[in-house]
């Protein structure tokens, strides 16, 4: 038996190898600067634990956000609408209880009708489990293409820690077989526990979170062991990445979980948004995916890990590929999304978000 021998039928691997075949993010223009938050709730301009978040307009939602990076998806991937087999929304923050995303998604785009299509919760890290349900519906042959998305808007309670980064964004991703892939998934795994650190009831408009919990023994002990298993598991270590991105509810938990990992803080510099946008939740290690994917050359490797709250990870192993560099441009780059940018204050915000209870 050998060191990695435990790790057997618990790392997936599809029976046809599968990658990226198209890939978009969705950031909206507007921003709420963190010191206008402490303006308001403290009485002074402080600096928050990011520099501003993205904020969607009154016009926006899961649903708008998710087609326009699904459009991005597309053009990137050179494939027709009309080949996906599944449409897959994941998010925290659906505009109906009854009623999928993913349908709606899935005609706006010009996906047939005999697809699945439906949506999935798990707190930040629904995207990424929408993403390995497309690598098990592509790896298994029962379709070429599946598009997986994770979108999100901003839901902190107003005046809470949370509203600091509860921001709104994500990102759009078209599986399908390696041979024709931006950058093939050579592996994933998951990890996940009862662990009750962020939460929010039927009828309750904003979420609860444990406060200090939600960092031990929630994201960093899901993260570290996600990453860390897989990569044991392929005999890999951070030097051999180029990239490593992790879910961003703040900027410092992923720099402090990549130090105890052992990479380097230049190896996930570029895929570290949450200062400049907030966390997009569902999204937000999906984004960072997607900045790194605009920047990165044939056979780089990048990790990737989520986080979602309740709790779990989900751990990828990406390689690049020839066709990258060439086919990114036909779509906007995600800081191309972040530098369309308009300033706005917290009575702006309060609107756009619904805050204000008229009856």
């Amino acid at each position: 038996m050998t060191e990695h021998d435990h790790f057997e039928g618990i790392v997936n691997r599809p029976a046809r190898p599968v990658g990226i075949v198209g890939y978009g993010a969705y950031i909206p223009r507007y921003r709420l600067p963190n010191t206008e938050i402490s303006r308001i709730w403290k009485g002074e301009e402080s600096p928050g634990p990011v520099i501003e978040k993205a904020v969607a307009g009154l016009d926006e939602d899961v649903i708008t956000m998710s087609i326009e990076a699904a459009r991005n998806a597309l053009a990137r991937s050179g494939i027709d609408a009309l080949q996906l087999r599944a449409v897959w929304v994941g998010s925290e923050s659906h505009p109906y209880a009854v009623k999928p995303s993913g349908t709606i998604v899935a005609e706006a785009i010009g996906a047939p009708v005999h697809i699945q299509a439906g949506d999935w919760e798990f707190a930040c890290k629904a995207g990424t489990e929408a993403l390995v349900a497309a690598m098990g519906l592509v790896g298994s042959q029962m379709g070429d293409y599946a598009l997986a998305i994770g979108m999100d808007t901003a839901q902190g309670k107003p005046g809470d820690d949370l509203e600091y980064t509860a921001a709104s964004g994500g990102a759009a991703f078209i599986i399908g077989p390696a041979e024709q892939s931006l950058a093939v998934i050579e592996a994933q795994y998951s990890f996940v526990t009862d662990t009750p650190d962020f939460w929010r009831r039927a009828h309750q408009i904003y979420p609860e979170h444990g406060q200090r919990f939600t960092g031990e023994p929630a994201y960093f002990e899901h993260v570290a062991s996600a990453a860390g298993s897989l990569m044991d598991s392929l005999g890999m270590k951070p030097e051999d990445f180029k990239y490593a991105v992790f879910h961003q509810p703040n900027k410092k938990f992923p720099q402090r979980v990549a130090k105890q990992l052992g990479f380097k803080p230049e190896q996930i510099t570029d895929g570290l948004l949450s200062p400049v946008i907030g966390n997009t939740y569902a999204g937000a290690s999906l984004v960072g995916l997607t900045a790194v994917l605009d920047i990165a050359e044939p056979g780089d490797k990048i990790l990737i890990t989520s986080y979602g709250s309740g709790a779990g990870s989900d751990a990828f192993v990406i390689t690049a590929q020839e066709a990258l560099p060439e086919r990114r441009g036909a779509a906007l780059s995600t800081q191309d999304y972040i530098a369309r940018r308009t300033e706005i204050d917290y009575a702006t915000y309060a609107r756009f978000r619904g805050k204000i209870a008229m009856k």
